[in-house]
C-alpha cells in the first residue's frame, strides 16, 4: 500500500450497524502508516464507542459542530483542510441523500461540503434501500460530482435479506482506496479494450464460446481509467458491469467485435486484447433449432476474424498493442510465437491449467512477453495484476518515447 504511506485520512462514521467495523478499519489504516482522525454523526454513536474509535487512531473522536473545545484546537474549517481525503465508512442511505443535496447539519456533512479533500463513500444498507431509485438518483449524482464509491458488497444483511448493501470488509477498503492516491500517468492517452469471450451461434438456441467471464479485461479497464487514460471498452458477453466513465460497445460474435474495433481504433494510443475470441464459428449457421437424433452431428467451421494481426497489421497510426495468450502448456514458447507471428507489442501469458488463477476466477498470475526480458506478475486480485500491467505497458510507451517516466 504504498499509495497511503502518510496520508491523512478523515473517516466519517454514519448511522450503520457496519460501523461496528471501524475499529478494525481505523487500526488497518494505521498499518498503512495513515494518519487517520475520525469524525461520528450523531446516530452512529450509539454503535460504536469513540473511546474504542479514539484508542485505536490515537487522536481524539470529534462529533459535534458547534464544540467550544475543539474550537481553540481545531476548528471544523480547519479540520476540512486537514486531510488528504474524506472516507465515510460506513455511509448510510440518509447521509448519502444529505451529501448529494448539500445539507450541513452536523459536522460530518459540514466537512464534506468545505472540504476540497477527494470523497470516498463506502455504503452500507438494506438491498433494498439501496436498490431504490431515490437512493441510486443520489450515487449517480455524487459520482458525477467525483465522489468515489466502494461497494457496496453483495451478501446476507443484519436485517435477515440478502443482495447488495453490505459494507466493504476493512481490508477491501484500504486495498481500494489507494487508488485515490494513483498518479494519472496514463492521461492524455486514448486506449481501446477488448473483454470478455464471444458467443458464436450453432443455432437460435446454442453457440460455440469459452469460459472467460471477463474479469481480467474490466479490471484493467478500471485501473486505466483511475490512472486518468480515456478507455473505450468492446465487451463480448459478461454478466459484469461495466465500469464508469468509459464508453461501452457490446458485441457477440467475433465478426461483431472486428467491427467494433475496426470502427473504434483510429487515433488510439493502445490497444489491449483481453478478451477470448473464439477461435472457429459455423460457416453457415442453421435458422432453426437442431433436433437431438441419434446420429453423430458434424458441424463445418471455419477460422474467425483475428483482431490482433489486423490492428498490428494497420498501415497508419498503429496503436501500441498488447495481446493475451491463454495456454495449457508450453505457454512461454506458444505465447511468443503468437507474438511475433501476430506482430504485437506484448503478449501477457497465463496458464489456464492451474487451480484458483486465469477463467472466471478473482486472481491471476501472468507473465509479459515482450523483445525485453519477461516480466513476471505473482499471483494476486486481477486488480493488482491489472495495476501493474498497465504500469509495464507505460514503461514501454516511455522507451518508444510516448509517455513521461511514470513514478
Amino acid at each position: 500500500m504504498h499509495d497511503l504511506i502518510e496520508r491523512r485520512i478523515l473517516l466519517g462514521i454514519t448511522g450503520s450497524i457496519a460501523a461496528y467495523k471501524t475499529p478494525d478499519l481505523v487500526r488497518r489504516l494505521r498499518d498503512c502508516s495513515c494518519e487517520v482522525r475520525v469524525v461520528l454523526t450523531p446516530a452512529s454513536k450509539a454503535l460504536v464507542a469513540p473511546l474504542a474509535l479514539q484508542a485505536v487512531s490515537q487522536h481524539k473522536v470529534y462529533e459535534q459542530l458547534m464544540d467550544p473545545a475543539a474550537e481553540t484546537v481545531m476548528s471544523h474549517i480547519e479540520l476540512a483542510r486537514w486531510p488528504d481525503c474524506i472516507l465515510i465508512a460506513p455511509a448510510s442511505a440518509s447521509f448519502i441523500a444529505k451529501l448529494a443535496h448539500g445539507f450541513a447539519d452536523d459536522l460530518l456533512s459540514t466537512l464534506c461540503l468545505v472540504s476540497t479533500a477527494n470523497i470516498v463513500i463506502a455504503p452500507a444498507m438494506n438491498q433494498a434501500m439501496w436498490e431504490n431509485a431515490a437512493t441510486q438518483a443520489n450515487v449517480n449524482l455524487l459520482q458525477a460530482r467525483g465522489c468515489l464509491f466502494l461497494g457496496p458488497a453483495e451478501g446476507s444483511q443484519a436485517c435477515g435479506d440478502v443482495g447488495l448493501g453490505r459494507m466493504l470488509e476493512p481490508s477491501e477498503i484500504v486495498t481500494n482506496l489507494a487508488r485515490v492516491f494513483v498518479k494519472p500517468y496514463l492521461k492524455g492517452l486514448d486506449i481501446l479494450i477488448t473483454a470478455g469471450p464471444t458467443r458464436e451461434p450453432i443455432d437460435p438456441v446454442r453457440y460455440l464460446s469459452n469460459y472467460s467471464s471477463g474479469k481480467m479485461g474490466y479490471a484493467i479497464v478500471q485501473e486505466a481509467i483511475h490512472a486518468g487514460a480515456d478507455v473505450t471498452l468492446i465487451s463480448g458477453p459478461v454478466t459484469l458491469q461495466p465500469p464508469n466513465k468509459c464508453k461501452v460497445v457490446l458485441v457477440n460474435t467475433a465478426t461483431e467485435m472486428l467491427a467494433a474495433v475496426q470502427s473504434e481504433i483510429l487515433k488510439k494510443d493502445i490497444f489491449i486484447s483481453t478478451a477470448a475470441v473464439a477461435d472457429y464459428h459455423l460457416r453457415q449457421p442453421c435458422l432453426q433449432k437442431i433436433k437431438k437424433t441419434a446420429n453423430p452431428l458434424t458441424l463445418n467451421l471455419k477460422p474467425t476474424p483475428d483482431i490482433l494481426t489486423t490492428v498490428s497489421q494497420m498501415k497508419d497510426q498503429r496503436p501500441f498493442t498488447v495481446g493475451f495468450a491463454a495456454e495449457t502448456e508450453q505457454i512461454f514458447r506458444l505465447a511468443e510465437e503468437k507474438r511475433l507471428k501476430k506482430g504485437i507489442d506484448l503478449i501477457v501469458v497465463n496458464d489456464v491449467s492451474q487451480a484458483g488463477i486465469g477463467f472466471n476466477s478473482d486472481e491471476n498470475s501472468v507473465t509479459v512477453l515482450s523483445d525485453d526480458p519477461p516480466a513476471y506478475l505473482e499471483r494476486a486480485s486481477k486488480k493488482i495484476i491489472a495495476q501493474n500491467l498497465l504500469k509495464i505497458i507505460a514503461q514501454h510507451l516511455h522507451k518508444k518515447k510516448l509517455l513521461h517516466p511514470i513514478s
